[in-house]
């Protein structure tokens, strides 16, 4: 299978929405959670599943529109982000009950970006920026009686990255111009925790917990400027970078009404403020001043924490078909002062729909829609003095699960 991992479209670059239900529910998917996808957005869920064995596979597209930016001080600043489509598949699995113990398997990418811009200004900054994160986790539930279920698991992360940006990084000796093309991989690795109360059989109430996963990115640099005045003008070896793969903690509730209409309302809390800058490292200095200022001097970012919150409906028809639909508030991390063209981030409102039909006692398919929509944002700093505008994401995933 071949992954291709897309651009952050909710909160920084987290990628909440990795499964059919979680789509169709924008999110909203940690209280009631009665697929194989479970064993990744609650894995204490698993207690209440039915015994036997589930397999679950999605495809998620996802389609982002181009970003417009429009500059205060000159047209010549102006320019547009590229429109881009992502394919994006996960796979979960949840064992049989053993003695009150299910186990559970997910392969998911809940991190991206990817950013490019081929206009004079915004490429001097962010030619490229990639960042593709997968995760394969194992967890397991115990069932501690018929109210109390908790859960723990094991987090393994492969993430890889390029950096690219070319253009005048200086006015001085008639125009400074640099370049860089750096690539880089790692793999770390986290836990997540969980837990879910039933207080009455159509209520539940849960927590989950995610680690904080460094990225500690190692790979090449190939760094270049014009400023042969100043010293050597290249620099081809090694580079390093750390960012952040952010712990988060979410809080749902869910209730079925009259066995139909389920709703669930959760609060989740990102703590991005562990990404307080960007700092790429050489095993040696690059010794041209136009080269260090550019490339070697670590970059603020100071990111705050954010909080989401959404709402998420299920409707059984007793028909075999099952209707969602959902709705979130993203917060969005970036201060205007570090906000740049890696990441144009702002707030959004997502809306969502979808459905799963039940074709026999074992297959079950179906089908989701969300759109993110991203607020205009107007951001003066150092870098960027403008409005960004048009920011949005359609996401269409289809998916199939298999009870043994």
């Amino acid at each position: 299978v071949l992954f291709a991992a897309g651009s952050a479209y909710a909160s920084g670059y987290r990628i909440p929405e990795q499964s059919i239900n979680s789509t169709a529910r924008s999110g909203a998917y940690v209280a009631h959670t009665p697929g194989a996808d479970a064993a990744y957005y609650n894995p204490a869920n698993m207690s209440w599943l039915e015994d036997r064995g589930y397999l679950e596979a999605d495809l998620t597209s996802l389609n982002l529109t181009s970003i417009s930016y429009r500059d205060n001080r000159s047209p010549l600043y102006n320019g547009d982000s590229d429109s881009e489509i992502f394919l994006l598949p996960t796979f979960f699995a949840v064992s049989p009950d053993y003695n009150n113990l299910r186990v559970g398997l997910s392969l998911t990418l809940p991190a991206g970006l990817s950013k490019e811009w081929s206009q004079p200004y915004p490429k001097t900054f962010a030619e490229e920026f990639t960042l593709k994160v997968y995760e394969f986790g194992a967890s397991a539930a115990y069932k501690v009686n018929d109210f109390v279920s908790i859960a723990a698991g094991l987090r393994g992360i492969y993430s890889d990255a390029t950096v690219k940006s070319n253009g005048v990084i200086s006015s001085s000796n008639g125009g400074v111009t640099a370049s860089r093309h750096m690539d880089g991989d790692t793999t770390g690795f986290g836990y997540n925790l969980a837990a879910t109360v039933r207080p009455v059989d159509n209520m539940n109430l849960s927590v989950t917990y995610r680690s904080e996963v460094d990225l500690d990115l190692d790979g090449d640099a190939g760094l270049w400027t014009s400023a042969s005045f100043a010293g050597p003008t290249t620099y081809n070896g090694s580079g390093a970078v750390t960012i952040p793969l952010p712990a988060i903690l979410a809080i749902a509730g869910s209730y079925t009404f009259y066995d139909q209409l389920t709703v669930e309302l959760e609060y989740d809390r990102t703590y991005w403020s562990d990404y307080e800058q960007l700092d790429f490292n050489y095993p040696a200095s690059l010794l041209n001043p136009f080269l260090i200022a550019a490339f070697d001097t670590a970059k603020s970012k100071n990111w705050e924490d954010t909080n989401s919150w959404r709402i998420g409906a299920e409707y059984d028809m007793k028909n075999s078909f099952v209707l969602m639909a959902g709705f979130a508030i993203d917060e969005n991390p970036i201060p205007d002062s570090t906000l740049g063209f890696d990441l144009p981030d702002s707030d959004a409102k997502l809306y969502s729909v979808g459905f799963r039909y039940q074709a026999n006692n074992k297959l079950e398919v179906g089908l989701a829609y969300l759109y993110d929509d991203k607020e205009t944002r107007s951001v003066s700093n150092s870098l960027v003095s403008g409005v960004f505008t048009d920011a949005a994401a359609h996401l269409l995933t289809v998916g199939l699960t298999y009870k043994l």
